[in-house]
């Protein structure tokens, strides 16, 4: 018996985590800015698909695309999140090798909208740090990138960035060890770790490639971070360190990774 489509548990998972923020977390989110992002997001999804005549295009990742969105970025006016959005979805369409996009939408989105959009910005704590929370999004997220066979970038990802937090702020600078614990239990280092760098699409599709890949993404967001002193170092760094997928996929050659049940759905 074929199994649903993940991206549709994954849909259901993002749907609460926003739905809980807006509820009990103060998102500074008006639902007429997730509207918007959304109708944004499907729009363009249409309108792309019918110009470049793309067969068996779907909408599960111009969703998932519109909550990650929807769940990082900020702003103070109502069209900086849709016009986000739209960059996002375009990217997939326009900005692509051998007919597969490069960029995680949500991410060159959210990279944009900081750096190009007025009035913009992350709000890295308003999951809260809760120990809770913590448990919580490891859970689902366990769940939903084991099954999207990507769990292994996740794994890697939090080892290459816990090893360097441990050995350079404890160890070495003798921060206390619950500065360590502090960190990860941050709820948008999780949902950056299980929902956004697992994208089967824009990964490296064999194994050692994901090892390198986890690998650079954690340097690079340590060093933004830490040394440089800037924000948001995770999301920068899976945006810097990107366009080095197509050399590890040319370097250790694997089968592309296609959607389960939408094996010509390329840009969905």
């Amino acid at each position: 018996m074929k199994q649903p489509d993940i991206r549709l548990l994954q849909l259901i998972v993002m749907a609460g985590l926003l739905l809980t923020g807006a509820i009990s977390r103060d998102f500074s989110l008006s639902p007429a800015q997730v509207l918007l992002t959304f109708l944004s997001g499907l729009l363009s999804q249409w309108l792309f698909i019918r110009l470049l005549k793309i067969p068996k295009a779907g909408y599960l990742s111009a969703l998932i695309t519109c909550f990650g969105i929807s769940l990082l970025l900020r702003s103070d006016s109502l069209w900086a999140q849709p016009l986000a959005c739209f960059v996002a979805i375009a990217s997939k369409f326009i900005i692509t090798i051998n007919h597969r996009h490069i960029f995680n939408p949500a991410n060159l989105g959210v990279i944009l909208g900081l750096t190009l959009f007025p009035g913009t910005w992350v709000t890295s704590g308003q999951w809260g740090a809760d120990l809770s929370t913590a448990l919580w999004l490891i859970s689902i997220g366990f769940l939903i990138a084991g099954n999207a066979k990507r769990l292994d970038i996740s794994l890697y990802f939090l080892g290459f960035y816990a090893s360097l937090f441990l050995l350079i702020r404890i160890l070495w600078y003798g921060y206390p060890i619950a500065v360590f614990f502090h960190q990860f239990q941050n709820g948008a280092l999780l949902l950056f770790t299980f929902f956004m760098i697992t994208d089967p699409m824009t990964i490296p599709r064999h194994k050692t490639g994901r090892l390198l890949h986890a690998a650079i993404v954690a340097v690079l967001a340590y060093l933004w971070q830490y040394y440089l002193y800037w924000n948001q170092g995770i999301l920068w760094a899976l945006f810097i360190a990107t366009p080095l997928v197509p050399l590890w996929n040319r370097l250790f050659p694997a089968r592309p990774f296609q959607w389960q049940h939408l094996s010509g759905d390329h840009h969905a």
